[in-house]
C-alpha cells in the first residue's frame, strides 16, 4: 500500500517576497519625493506671484488718485504697514521705492520667502517693479522663476 505523505500548505509570504517589495517600493519613493517637493515650491511660488500682482494693482489704483506710489501698505487697506503675508504664509510682500527713484516715480514690491519656503534658492525672493521689471534674488533665471 502506498504511503501518503501530508505536506502543509501555508499562506503568506517569504521574507525575500517581503525585502523585494520593499526595495522597490523605496526606490519610487526616492524617485517620486524630490519631484513632489519641487512641485510644492513652485505652487507656493506661484501664491506669492499672485500676492505681489495683487499689491501691484493695488499701488496703480493709489497712484491713480494720488499721484503717487505708497511705501505704507496700509494705504492700501492691507493690515500691516511693512509687510503683507501672502495666502498660506508662504510670502511677506513689501513696498520700496525703486533704485535711483522717489516713491513718486516708482515702487518696488518684494515678495520674501517664509518658512519651508525659504528652501527655493532657485528663486529666492521675488520682486515686481510698477515699470513691469521683474526680478530674483536666487540662481534662476527670470523666466523660469515668472
Amino acid at each position: 500500500m502506498r504511503e501518503k505523505t501530508s505536506r502543509r500548505h501555508t499562506n503568506g509570504f517569504t521574507l525575500i517576497e517581503l525585502m523585494i517589495t520593499v526595495a522597490i517600493v523605496a526606490i519610487i519613493a526616492a524617485i517620486a519625493y524630490p519631484s513632489y517637493t519641487r512641485h510644492v515650491i513652485k505652487s507656493h511660488r506661484s501664491t506669492g506671484q499672485g500676492k505681489l500682482l495683487e499689491i501691484m494693482q493695488a499701488q496703480e489704483r493709489y497712484f491713480t488718485i494720488n499721484n503717487s506710489y505708497t511705501a505704507d501698505l496700509t494705504d492700501l487697506g492691507y493690515g500691516a504697514a511693512s509687510a503683507v503675508p501672502a495666502d498660506g504664509g508662504w510670502y511677506t510682500v513689501a513696498a520700496a521705492a525703486c533704485t535711483a527713484s522717489t516713491i513718486n516715480q516708482c515702487v518696488l514690491l518684494t515678495a520674501t520667502p517664509q518658512n519651508s519656503q525659504t528652501a527655493d534658492s532657485t528663486c529666492g525672493n521675488l520682486t515686481l517693479s510698477s515699470r513691469g521689471q521683474k526680478g530674483i534674488s536666487g540662481t534662476g533665471s527670470v523666466g523660469e522663476c515668472w
